[in-house]
């Protein structure tokens, strides 16, 4: 096993001072002679991390976690000694000569810095065409559409990858990358799957390429814009995940946003790479965007480490107030005021921005509703609340919102509010508030076939027919869990109310191999008894002659009746006596708008 010298250990960390290194994770606040902050090894409230400069250690009153400057590296960033001890001599340009040879943790060393080395020189020679291929131009055109210049480009090392993917593998090649490493890092897989002499493609094919960095502001991945109008295709690529890059731990322009954050005690999250992008330029430097999937705990408890407050900036459609509604249920667990911005119709921060102004985007963030007045508002356009059931079925979602909330006193507060503001008598809403409490605690129960005392002949979950589709085609088909992964925001919206849309998302979370029947069966098997007999009869199912059309036919069909149920629900709140004729004449609009893209969908 490899051993660096102790001597040589105890000049790293004399040369390391705890405070600067920890303070390069998160902001820590001085507490007489030490430091303190919310631990980031467990849930808190109040801060009982501290780090003390006379000792040069750390330690938390409430885990127990503590120990010297190695030991914080190690706990924080999942490393073991030799490779912690590697980051900070490099921190502090002290080289390391080892007694002896590890083969393994060589190894595991070197592949993480080779993948480091491939993503940064990838993320030069993309930005390099951006700036310089005249094929790029179309590249450079879009950037210019969207109001920003090659100062951006530069700042953002923003890139092109050509739709040729020869050109790329090219470079790679002559850049000393091997296949291997290509496929570790994400940035090209096997043409066949498990046939290494089938060759290599780019998974990223003329796109405009947004690097996606770690806190230390290494690259780590990419997020690949579509420029080219493309129906088998999503908006945006991701890298898949690798072994320098995990999406739950990874927010876009976090480490450019970290500071800012922490000195106004607010994020502002935004929806795409390019508002995110957008913010920063115009000066607002705490906003931040996820990379193609949900907020995750382990993103809320990172934003928990640089402020309290998060305002949430997501598109005005039925898929950005979707995506409010799940942040929170990640946001507010970790004790942070969650508020939300309500953007005009067709905007995003970033046209907002270029058409109205950066003050005028300031004054939005500063007037972002609290969560509930957000959700209030937003539901009295979508329903009639002047029906009773539509009415009790809005109060009980907030109830079930409520829930969530750890702060008893926010709790309470909640409560009366929202009684006040529905028109429910607060015993009766606190009453249904304690039972979604009550069912939100409660455990669940994972069945297991070979527990006796497991409940049997459990009726299968219920699939509509078309969700049914869709699962069996991301179950037996890898072209399509992917196509249907890249859709998220227009899936979400389709399949929003149909029976068995949880085990379609949850199989587009997991994204279990349709190659390897052990991989699908591993995550069948790993889903309650009722999920499991829903989904494994579809694997005996033949496939579809062409599995990917299908599943396009299906969402476009899925989505048609998705504008329609909006259209049903706007005729709706036109019977309300109480609308001004300024309402009445939006709601038509809005009806006109839906039609006109029902129209275009079905002559397209």
């Amino acid at each position: 096993m490899a051993r660096i010298p102790e001597e040589l250990v105890e000049q790293i960390l004399a040369a390391t001072d705890i405070v600067d290194l920890i303070g390069t994770y998160f902001p820590l606040k001085r507490a007489g002679s030490q430091f303190r902050t919310l631990c980031p090894f467990h849930d808190e409230k109040t801060p009982s991390f501290y780090v003390n400069p006379a000792r040069q250690s750390f330690k938390c009153f409430g885990c127990q976690e503590g120990g010297s400057a190695v030991g914080f590296v190690m706990a924080y960033e999942n490393l073991p000694f030799p490779d912690a001890i590697r980051k900070l001599a490099a921190r502090a340009n002290i080289s390391i000569q080892e007694e002896a040879f590890d083969p393994d943790a060589d190894r595991l060393r070197r592949s993480r810095a080779r993948l480091l080395e491939l993503h940064k020189g990838a993320a030069e020679f993309m930005h390099h065409l951006l700036m310089k291929d005249p094929a790029a131009q179309h590249g450079r055109d879009y950037l210019k559409s969207r109001g920003f210049d090659g100062e951006m480009a530069k700042r953002w090392t923003l890139g092109w990858m050509p739709e040729n993917g020869h050109v790329f593998l090219d470079w790679a090649r002559k850049a000393g990358f091997s296949g291997r490493e290509l496929k570790d890092s994400g940035l090209a897989n096997l043409k066949e799957e498990n046939n290494a002499r089938s060759g290599l493609y780019v998974r990223f094919r003329g796109r405009l390429m947004f690097p996606v960095r770690d806190d230390l502001a290494n690259v780590i991945a990419f997020s690949g814009r579509q420029l080219r109008d493309d129906p088998h295709s999503g908006k945006y690529v991701n890298s898949p995940e690798t072994a320098i890059y995990k999406k739950s731990k990874v927010i876009f322009a976090l480490d450019q946003a970290r500071r800012s954050m922490a000195k106004e005690h607010c994020a502002l999250i935004c929806e795409g790479q390019i508002d995110a992008i957008a913010c920063h330029e115009a000066g607002i430097t705490n906003a931040v965007a996820p990379l193609g999937t949900a907020f995750t705990t382990e993103h809320a408890r990172i934003l928990k480490r640089y402020t309290d407050e998060i305002i949430l900036c997501f598109d005005s459609d039925g898929a950005g107030h979707a995506a409010v509604a799940k942040a929170f249920r990640e946001l507010a667990p970790q004790n942070l005021n969650v508020r939300a911005i309500s953007l005009p119709k067709g905007e995003d921060p970033d046209t907002f921005i270029k058409t109205f102004g950066v003050d005028a985007f300031r004054k939005l963030m500063d007037e972002a509703a609290e969560f509930f007045d957000y959700m209030i508002t937003h539901e009295r356009q979508q329903r009639d609340l002047t029906q009773a059931g539509q009415l009790a079925d809005l109060g009980r979602e907030m109830a079930s919102l409520i829930a969530i909330l750890t702060d008893q006193v926010t709790k309470d507060t909640a409560i009366n509010h929202l009684s006040t503001r529905l028109g429910i008598g607060t015993a009766e809403f606190r009453q249904a508030v304690a039972k979604a409490t009550k069912e939100a605690q409660r455990p669940t129960r994972t069945y297991d076939k070979k527990d006796p005392d497991a409940p049997r002949n459990l009726p299968p979950t219920p699939l509509h027919r078309s969700v049914a589709a869709l699962c069996r085609h991301s179950l037996q088909t890898p072209q399509v869990q992917e196509w249907l992964c890249e859709q998220t925001e227009t899936l979400m919206d389709a399949i929003e109310g149909r029976e068995g849309a949880h085990l379609l998302l949850g199989i587009l979370a997991k994204r279990p191999n349709p190659a390897s029947l052990s991989s699908v069966n591993a995550f069948i098997d790993s889903l309650p008894s009722p999920d499991q007999a829903a989904l494994h009869p579809l694997l005996g199912e033949p496939p579809a002659a062409d599995p990917l059309q299908d599943a396009a036919d299906i969402v476009g069909v899925l989505a048609l009746q998705s504008l329609e149920r909006r259209i049903s629900a706007t005729e709706a709140r036109l019977r309300d006596p109480h609308l001004t004729p300024a309402e009445m004449g939006a709601l038509f609009e809005e009806i006109k708008a839906l039609q006109s893209l029902i129209a275009s969908a079905k002559n397209s």
